[in-house]
């Protein structure tokens, strides 16, 4: 993944997560503007505050300490280049 395809925006980060899960159920929401003026938040256009639902194959079976992975490792290069918050909503 090219560091321009990285860039943490909604549509981004529900690509990426549809090519490494492959979701059944997949919502992924920019709750940046929420956090104007807080920590981690920033001035450059795109988001760093992000709540994912999500819900397939991938992760039944498992408890939410291991599902939880799944998704930041699915979205590590995002963390990388700026994501600061993500909250996760996952149905098995």
């Amino acid at each position: 993944m090219s560091d321009q395809n990285c860039i943490p925006t909604a549509p981004a980060l529900e690509a990426r997560l549809r090519e490494a899960l492959a979701p059944t159920w997949l919502d992924v929401i920019d709750e940046s503007a929420a956090h104007a003026g807080h920590a981690g938040a920033n001035d450059l256009g795109y988001g760093t505050h992000f709540r994912v639902r999500i819900g397939g194959p991938a992760f039944a079976g498992r408890s939410r300490v291991a599902q939880h992975p799944l998704v930041y490792d699915a979205l590590r290069n995002f963390t990388d280049a700026g994501l600061h918050a993500l909250a996760i909503e996952i149905k098995a």
